[in-house]
């Protein structure tokens, strides 16, 4: 358990540490509330015990703060424990009140501290499993569980607030729908399980293709999603008429180049995608009619030969 300990006489930390380190626990010494606050970020702990008294920051003051940097954060909690000269009943109200979870005494008898670090030592292990069930739900709720692309309701909710800042800030925005070409074919040709892993690497290559283009500059906060079945989308916002261009372009490029096997799509013999676009210079309107432009130029482009783009 990594212990991040905060206490101004040295002579007292260094006991304390000495103690908590014939444990097993990693221990980190700050010698102030203000070093704890810097050492916090950096170390990230898995307990804090904190003296009360100190100069430039006491106790209660710093413990206060690291709640406020955890508000912050999702999931974030630290448990903090005071350590003091006297268990008073005043001390202990004031602990919890600025965000502490108990205390010790300092004279604590080593067979009691040492029960009580293992006490600490189950709890830091069950914020790590909480933590990372809290993530895999939080993955599962906003991505593709096929592509690992976001998904339908996640891109739906985060192109209401693009949008919504968008059009009261008269920004440019831009959707690229994009579906690949004779899918149907693929599936009857490969079968499905062959399909699934098709369209994984297509996503692969387009949230690839995303990153590199927010990367460089091209787009910021551009993302993609797998909209349904073999269709995609890709959100650009504060998008620039060459950047909206390049990104298409980019796309179909990326994946020509990586010449998946499609017999099925036959003037080309590899998977190919069909790409539509709309485009404003100042988002007005909804943001549903930009999609269904986009939505009408990928059918044109998907009649007029696919595996091309068609922009507006």
């Amino acid at each position: 358990m990594k212990i991040l300990l905060v206490e101004d006489v040295r002579s007292i930390a260094s006991v304390m540490a000495a103690r908590l380190g014939s444990y097993g626990h990693d221990v980190t010494i700050a010698e102030n509330g203000a070093f704890a606050i810097e050492l916090f970020k950096k170390v990230n702990p898995d307990l804090i015990l904190m003296d009360i008294e100190m100069p430039v920051m006491n106790g209660f003051e710093t413990a206060t703060h690291i709640r406020s940097l955890e508000a912050k954060q999702q999931w974030a909690w630290t448990p903090i424990m005071f350590l003091t000269a006297s268990d008073s009943p005043e001390n202990l109200v004031t602990a919890i009140e600025s965000g502490g979870d108990g205390y010790l005494v300092k004279t604590v008898p080593e067979p009691v501290l040492h029960a009580k670090m293992k006490a600490m030592a189950r709890i830091a292990a069950l914020r790590q499993r909480l933590a990372f069930a809290n993530g895999r739900l939080q993955q599962q709720a906003s991505h593709d569980g096929l592509t690992g692309l976001y998904n339908r309701p996640y891109m739906d909710m985060t192109v209401d607030a693009v949008w919504d800042e968008a059009v009261r800030l008269r920004q440019a925005f831009a959707v690229l729908m994009l579906d690949v070409d004779n899918f149907k074919r693929y599936n009857d040709q490969y079968g499905h399980q062959a399909g699934d892993d098709c369209l994984r690497k297509v996503a692969t290559i387009l949230g690839n293709t995303m990153a590199a283009c927010n990367a460089e500059g091209l787009t910021q906060s551009a993302f993609a999603a797998r909209y349904g079945g073999e269709e995609f989308a890709i959100v650009i916002p504060r998008s620039s008429s060459a950047a909206y261009e390049g990104v298409a372009a980019i796309i179909l490029d990326d994946l020509r180049r990586s010449a998946l096997p499609h017999e099925g799509n036959a003037e080309w013999g590899i998977v190919t995608l069909s790409v539509g676009g709309a485009r404003l210079d100042a988002a007005s309107g909804t943001v549903a009619d930009v999609f269904r432009v986009a939505d009408k130029n990928l059918y044109r482009a998907k009649e007029t030969g696919r595996n091309r783009a068609e922009l507006s």
